[in-house]
């Protein structure tokens, strides 16, 4: 077997797994989100979920770049994806025992996200490993089509599930979905860092070489701030569209779930041709229409009337589609730039800036929304993702200028 056809088949190995993991994820997640809506029926809880599922990242997730880049990182996918199954087998026993409380329900989010947090970084970092350089746009574009052709699946399932069933067996399939991932991980082979990545050295000191790294790449710190900012405003209307399905359209679980899966399907397009055509060649071109179309999605999701659901569901499906035009690029530029023995502290670094910004986000839109609600929260966050859009152009287009010039120089 060729080097190519090698990479490909330990790549697509290790995505089939994770597809199923993610379609099992996606379900349960979905599952719980619509729980808390259903019996809360308020955006501080929704609010204070979100907000849970964002801490561990925040606050471990630097250090996990450090045993991350130290360690194997197929071992830490495996332990990670244990923890995530763990926790929902728990929450589904603690049924037997009546209602959970909402205390309980935030500590398994937050054990989920601990799981995340290392699971995430330690899948970007092994890719290097496993897919030549030049094909890592493409790989990108592959895998979030896989991924967003699972997150499809997964919402879906979940209303069907929550359908046809009760949350505590919804976990069951989390459980199978995860043993599923474990099996086909552990069939392949992911390289181990080299022998200077893993040297034990102290913790701070290797953290302070991520942040060095990340410093080191002024074109990456110049795209920062906007995707900072966008962050902040954006990841909160993900969080909130349950309310916005359940409060504003007056909706069911299935409403939810096509929404969901709306969203998901635009990302499974936008990735697909990515894939194909490798994007545009101005990288940084790429992110800023990429924030600017969201923030005119979300601008226009806001201002539909409450009666026509279809109309908000078409505008979710084109939001899908243009996350993609920043997360893909942005997270290619990453895995191209930053040396593999720094990469996975890059990575948890960039992804920890980017959770302590969600909460903040998601603090101010809470609290707003049930205010003045959420569909006018939607209408002000576009607005402002507008306006990121455009801070974006002008401070990274001299970056693209310089990397057309080294593709020409090559």
């Amino acid at each position: 077997m060729d080097r190519a056809s090698a990479w490909k088949k330990s790549f697509f190995t290790m995505y089939a797994g994770q597809a199923i993991s993610i379609v099992s994820s996606q379900a349960v997640q979905f599952s719980i989100l619509w729980w808390i809506t259903v019996q809360t029926g308020s955006a501080l809880a929704l609010t204070i979920a979100s907000v849970v599922g964002l801490l561990p990242q925040a606050v471990i997730g630097p250090f996990a770049g450090v045993w991350i880049d130290r360690y194997d990182r197929k071992t830490i996918m495996i332990a990670a994806d244990s923890a995530v199954a763990l926790s929902s087998l728990l929450l589904g026993a603690s049924f037997i025992f009546g209602v959970p409380s909402m205390l309980f329900m935030y500590a398994i989010l937050f054990i989920r996200a601990v799981g995340e947090t290392f699971h995430k970084p330690a899948m970007q970092a092994a890719i290097p490993l496993l897919v030549p350089e030049s094909e890592l746009t493409k790989a990108g574009g592959w895998g979030q089509m896989v991924t967003s052709a699972a997150s499809m699946a997964g919402p879906m399932m979940g209303a069907f599930l929550m359908t046809m069933s009760t949350l505590q067996y919804v976990m069951l399939v989390d459980v199978f979905g995860a043993a599923l991932a474990l099996l086909t991980l552990s069939s392949i082979n992911v390289p181990k860092p080299s022998l200077s990545a893993r040297d034990k050295r102290n913790v701070f000191v290797e953290l302070k070489q991520g942040i060095d790294a990340l410093k080191a790449n002024p074109a990456l710190m110049g795209v920062a701030l906007p995707i900072l900012l966008s962050t902040i405003v954006f990841v909160p209307l993900g969080t909130l569209l349950p309310l916005m399905v359940n409060v504003y359209f007056h909706g069911t679980a299935w409403h939810n779930g096509i929404v969901q899966m709306l969203f998901s399907s635009g990302m499974f397009i936008a990735a697909l041709v990515i894939t194909v055509t490798g994007g545009l060649q101005r990288q940084f071109l790429m992110i800023s229409l990429g924030v600017f179309a969201l923030g005119l999605c979300a601008l226009i999701g806001g201002l539909v009337p409450a009666g026509a659901f279809w109309l908000f569901c078409i505008i979710v499906f084109i939001m899908g589609t243009t996350g993609m035009c920043s997360h893909i690029p942005f997270t290619a530029y990453i895995q191209k730039t930053i040396p593999q023995e720094n990469l996975g502290k890059v990575i948890s670094l960039v992804t920890s800036v980017m959770s302590f910004a969600a909460p903040i986000g998601m603090f101010i839109a809470g609290p707003v929304s049930e205010i003045i609600g959420v569909n006018n929260w939607m209408v002000c966050a576009g607005i402002l993702m507008l306006l990121v859009g455009l801070l974006c152009y002008f401070t990274t287009r001299k970056y693209d200028k310089v990397i057309l010039q080294e593709v020409t120089v090559a």
